[in-house]
């Protein structure tokens, strides 16, 4: 699997590819800048790029936008981004074409090597991995509004793990509680939120997370 990297601290960086590498990944460039990332997104056509949302010239959201001009020009390319701290709007842009293969995570969750290399292979799959405090947080902005209240602290439990990018497997084995349970779950949610029912986890999860996150 082919990784363009973008983090513009060295040794970060330098840590990264080792790690993946370590993992059996390819990595076909490390960047340092957001120029150097465009190029390298246009012309290698990664299977996953993990780009850090502040990179040089700007220092702001340059890596961001970077990803999202990729993403437009070859629609569904797989981008992890990575974060110093929970920005919503970052995740909103990034989740905001509908499609899958996106993530948002943390920093701190590099140091966890094998939840971040599960992360990038989800991404790279297709899938979702959504950092879990930017998940409280947009339910928590939102808990005020009349469909998430309706919602059981069961079901809001279930839909914070769901919006990870979680299976109803995952969900059930950390709540200890059976598959078939889960299922009635999520399908009170879809039915409380006005949601079409899905066997669809990345689709499910986008959906999810495009309610929680309209009219802001």
């Amino acid at each position: 699997m082919r990784v363009v990297l973008a983090e513009d601290l060295f040794l970060l960086r330098d840590g990264l590819v080792r790690l993946l590498e370590a993992y059996g990944f390819e990595i076909a460039a490390a960047v340092e800048s957001g120029p150097e990332l465009t190029r390298a997104l246009a012309d290698l056509e990664p299977d996953v790029a993990v780009v850090d949302v502040r990179l040089p010239p700007t220092h702001t959201d340059e890596g961001l936008q970077c990803a999202l001009r990729a993403r437009r020009a070859r629609p569904g390319l797989p981008v992890l981004v990575l974060s110093q701290h929970v920005e919503q709007l970052y995740a909103r842009e990034l989740l905001a074409d509908g499609t899958g293969g996106v993530g948002y995570l943390l920093k701190d969750r590099v140091f966890d090597a094998e939840q971040f290399v599960d992360a990038v292979r989800r991404v790279a799959a297709g899938g979702t991995a959504m950092d879990p405090q930017v998940i409280q947080q947009l339910l928590s902005r939102r808990a005020d509004d009349r469909p998430l209240g309706r919602l059981t602290p069961r079901e809001a439990e279930v839909l914070e793990l769901m919006a990870q990018g979680r299976s109803n497997a995952a969900i059930a084995a950390q709540l200890v509680v059976t598959e078939r349970a889960i299922a009635k779950h999520t399908s009170n949610i879809f039915a409380k939120l006005g949601l079409e029912v899905s066997d669809d986890d990345n689709r499910r999860v986008l959906a999810v997370l495009a309610y929680l996150d309209r009219d802001r």
